[in-house]
């Protein structure tokens, strides 16, 4: 019987929960966790939600968890299966005044005051934002567990503002979500992932979103962080396509062809000039 899990407690809120499905990727989260604890704002927490792994990742976590008292542990729910599961379970952990933002085990932070730098542009808002949209740059990691050696930066991955939050999203640009700071506001109109998908819960969640006129989001040309290249929604190219169709289609109607289009055509342009 595997060890139980860290109690969801802690002193008091920080300002940012940082929420990080795990399954057995206890090789690849000391990147993570290091980028985390060299940052200048401490006023953060993580949130590991682990799925059914063996005992050397579980007993990596409870090392960690007992070492620094910023970062827990809780398994994942059995009736929230998959990534986008573990996430809405993230949705309920947040306290009502934190922002929540999800990475997942091969993700870091792009330097070494990006928190801070995030949480002084949303100080210094004339508004109080409900989304904080930043970038991010993906990475191909060494071939081996753990990696070693130093990733390769490749393409960076922004979202491009056309004056409107929901007219940016028709005109096929979509947030990265591991670069997206999900605000109180946000959560109060809504709090969870849609069921049904896998892959694309994140796009659907955002153009929901939308759906609200006083949304107040906030784009910040932030390099947030840096993700890797090889996860589940990088090969499971057909499924992805189907879900990111029916997400358009349930925001846009028999519109939904225009995004869908221009999306994967930004894409293309995207993926040229980083090979240019």
């Amino acid at each position: 019987m595997g060890a139980p899990s860290a109690p969801l407690m802690a002193p008091a809120p920080a300002a940012l929960l940082l929420v990080v499905p795990t399954l057995d990727s206890h090789l690849l989260l000391p990147r993570l966790v290091e980028s985390l604890q060299r940052q200048s704002l401490q006023a953060w927490q993580v949130l590991f939600i682990d799925g059914p792994s063996a005992p050397p990742h579980r007993a990596y976590l409870q090392e960690l968890c007992a070492a620094d008292r910023r970062f827990r542990w809780v398994r994942q729910h059995g009736d929230q299966p998959g990534i986008f599961g573990a996430m809405n379970q993230g949705f309920s952990a947040a306290q009502p005044g934190q922002w929540l933002l999800f990475w997942g085990s091969d993700d870091w932070a792009a330097g070494p005051d990006v928190l801070e730098q995030a949480l002084a542009a949303i100080a210094a808002a004339p508004q109080p934002p409900d989304l904080v949209v930043c970038a991010g740059r993906y990475a191909t990691l060494p071939p081996v567990l753990p990696p070693a050696g130093a990733p390769q930066l490749g393409r960076r991955t922004a979202f491009r503002w056309r004056h409107n939050f929901r007219r940016s999203l028709f005109l096929g640009s979509t947030p990265p979500h591991q670069a997206t700071w999900i605000g109180p506001g946000a959560r109060r109109r809504l709090a969870r992932y849609a069921e049904g998908f896998r892959l694309a819960a994140d796009l659907d969640y955002f153009l929901q979103l939308s759906r609200f006129n006083d949304l107040a989001v906030l784009p910040l040309p932030l390099e947030l962080v840096h993700m890797a290249t090889d996860g589940v929604s990088g090969v499971q190219h057909r499924r992805r396509l189907q879900e990111v169709r029916r997400a358009y289609r349930r925001a846009f109607g028999l519109w939904w062809w225009a995004p869908f289009l221009l999306r994967y055509l930004q894409r293309l342009q995207s993926v040229a000039r980083a090979a240019g």
